[in-house]
């Protein structure tokens, strides 16, 4: 299995495919792996894609102190920092980004602070901003531990991350901390420096935000455009992959991509 040291932790990542350099990042509760029915079909598209489980996650190790780590005021900065090692040892230096949730609020963070290297921009199922602190939001969105989930829910995050591994982060991310913080959150103020042509990708049935936040994210950004998926839940590449696929390669091809 590939591993990079990465602040002096074993981080796993993967690369499939040749083309244009397109990073993948997965959300709060997922790993790389939520993405293996997406990504052939994106390498059959003409890129190389890239995707790595961010320091906890999946196969990369948590390493000391990891519950400071998710909780810490300055986690998504912390994630851009990762990913900007990430993608130095691996020599890309332009590319396109597409991130899922939490995943494409750390794609903001990463395309506001570096124009010069996103070429473009797909974030799917991302909240702009909250409407409570995300501390009460999440007590009312996830009020159950992980051995009362359900066995599909269960089954998916031992999958991700192993069963060592399965309930500690799911009763860890469910309640505090991670890209969406604790308090108040609003991803407006990095949005309006994203200048990279971006998609926003949202369903109309999410259980966790609604719609009008795919409204405001896009309204947000400079160059934004908007798809909502109808009839669908919050996570589109699983719930819709073709649907999901067709609708950035859409975004490509009019952005001259493809």
């Amino acid at each position: 299995m590939p591993y990079l040291e990465v602040n002096s932790l074993p981080l796993y990542y993967e690369i499939h495919g040749s083309g244009e350099d397109l990073v993948l990042l997965h959300h709060g509760f997922g790993s790389s792996k939520i993405w293996h029915d997406i990504m052939p079909a994106l390498v059959e598209t003409g890129f190389r894609v890239t995707m790595f489980d961010r320091r906890g996650y999946g196969g990369s190790e948590p390493g000391p102190e990891f519950d400071r780590y998710f909780t810490r005021e300055d986690f998504a900065s912390a994630c851009v920092s990762e990913m900007e090692e990430v993608l130095e040892k691996l020599a890309i230096r332009e590319f396109h980004l597409i991130g899922q949730c939490e995943g494409g609020v750390i794609a903001c963070h990463f395309a506001a602070a570096h124009p010069g290297a996103v070429r473009s921009l797909v974030a799917a199922s991302a909240q702009c901003y909250s409407t409570m602190p995300m501390r009460e939001f999440n007590i009312l969105k996830f009020p159950k531990p992980f051995r009362e989930m359900d066995e599909d829910f269960r089954r998916k995050m031992v999958y991700w991350h192993g069963e060592d591994k399965a309930e500690y982060l799911f009763d860890l991310f469910r309640i505090i901390g991670g890209a969406y913080g604790h308090g108040w959150f609003d991803l407006r103020e990095q949005l309006a420096a994203v200048s990279c042509p971006a998609l926003v990708i949202y369903p109309d049935r999410s259980g966790l935000f609604d719609v009008d936040q795919g409204v405001a994210f896009y309204k947000s950004l400079p160059d934004g455009e908007l798809a909502v998926m109808p009839s669908c839940g919050h996570n589109t590449y699983d719930q819709r992959p073709e649907e999901y696929l067709r609708l950035i390669r859409d975004f490509y091809i009019r952005r001259g991509f493809l």
